[in-house]
């Protein structure tokens, strides 16, 4: 009898993932663009090396887990920030942002690894960046 318990007991703990397991639905990644890329120059807006630069918006992608919007600042042709201005509220997402942001720097493109786990914001968050590195010129 004592066995019979613990195996229900465990059986019931090892689906207790499955049930909270939250697929996305479609797995495709669905474009909407807001008024398009905007292009700010901004004096005030300084970058990594204290330089002013030019702040660029790329689009609003919208994906099955929710937007996703960068902003970049550019010191000359270089990227010297990007800011996440709309992301989807995930754990996946939050724990990606700082990868995707780290490896936009280091590569200066959009040109970047999709971070595992986070695959649907990745996307978003490389359309974006484009957007805004396109509007740049």
């Amino acid at each position: 009898m004592k066995r019979a318990i613990s195996v229900v007991a465990l059986s019931i703990a090892g689906l207790v993932p499955v049930w909270r397991y939250e697929p996305s639905i479609g797995g495709t990644t669905t474009t909407t663009t807001t008024a398009g890329p905007t292009t700010t120059p901004s004096a005030a807006s300084t970058g990594a090396s204290g330089t002013s630069g030019t702040v660029v918006k790329g689009t609003t992608v919208t994906t099955d887990k929710g937007p996703v919007q960068v902003q970049v600042t550019f010191s000359g042709d270089e990227i010297s920030a990007v800011t996440m201005l709309q992301q989807p509220n995930h754990p996946q997402t939050t724990a990606a942002v700082p990868v995707l942001i780290a490896e936009t720097l280091k590569a200066q493109s959009a040109d970047i690894d999709t971070v595992s786990g986070a695959t649907i914001t990745s996307d978003g968050y490389k359309e974006s960046l484009q957007a805004a590195i396109d509007a740049k010129g």
